[in-house]
């Protein structure tokens, strides 16, 4: 078994759904009493949202790059970011010698099994409105649907100030319901849940396309590395 680095507090709510992911995950695999190997840096991510505030991306890069450094040299053989700071992704490779799990990569290449084109995305501000992350879905072959302006605020609302905290209110769930029956409305055939934190909020039995949860994706896609 390989040994799975993760980049993680960010919040450490995702951070947990990772852990939790990874664990079943070998032990569904492999039987018995295995777990995964795992070596996790978790950072204060009120220091990181205060530089994403800041747009300060150039220091959020190299803070994840000297943690990515560090979990190389406890042993990790792959890298895993448990966050869509994927906007780092590039900068935080360049800094390690061991692989970078792309979480928009394994995203990508679910929905395209499903046989899916065009498909919304839900995730934080930075996530909708920028291009790394729909930028690569585009990269292989995806029309990617984001909601209106008003809406991208109360997806990232929610994710901010109630998710990464542990709350989930019934209110919220709503709102994004009505969220994906827009994307739907407007041509998208199933939901990129691009933010750990919405799949605590949302899931398949909520919305009438398909559900992409990229949490479990990139789950998956590192217990294949690491387990073969």
């Amino acid at each position: 078994m390989r040994t799975i680095g993760l980049l993680g507090g960010m919040s450490w709510e995702s951070s947990a759904e990772y852990y939790r992911l990874l664990n079943e995950g070998v032990r569904d695999r492999l039987g018995g009493l295995h777990s995964a190997r795992l070596v996790l840096a978790s950072v204060d991510f009120a220091q990181v949202e205060a530089m994403q505030v800041a747009g300060d991306w150039e220091a959020a890069g190299r803070l994840l790059a000297a943690e990515a450094r560090g979990v190389e040299a406890a042993g990790a053989d792959l890298l895993l970011i448990c966050t869509t700071m994927h906007k780092v992704a590039d900068q935080v490779q360049a800094a390690v010698g061991i692989p970078l799990l792309h979480l928009a990569d394994a995203t990508a290449r679910a929905v395209q099994g499903a046989g899916i084109e065009r498909v919304g995305l839900l995730g934080t501000a930075f996530t909708m409105e920028q291009d790394f992350y729909t930028g690569r879905l585009a990269d292989h072959g995806l029309d990617v649907l984001v909601p209106d302006a008003p809406d991208r605020e109360l997806v990232h609302r929610v994710i901010y100030d109630e998710l990464c905290l542990g709350v989930v209110r019934e209110e919220s769930r709503q709102a994004y319901q009505r969220g994906v029956a827009d994307l739907v409305e407007r041509g998208a055939r199933g939901v990129i849940l691009g933010c750990t934190e919405i799949e605590l909020l949302l899931g398949a039995d909520d919305v009438d396309v398909p559900v992409f949860a990229t949490t479990a994706l990139h789950v998956e896609a590192a217990l294949d590395a690491a387990l073969g």
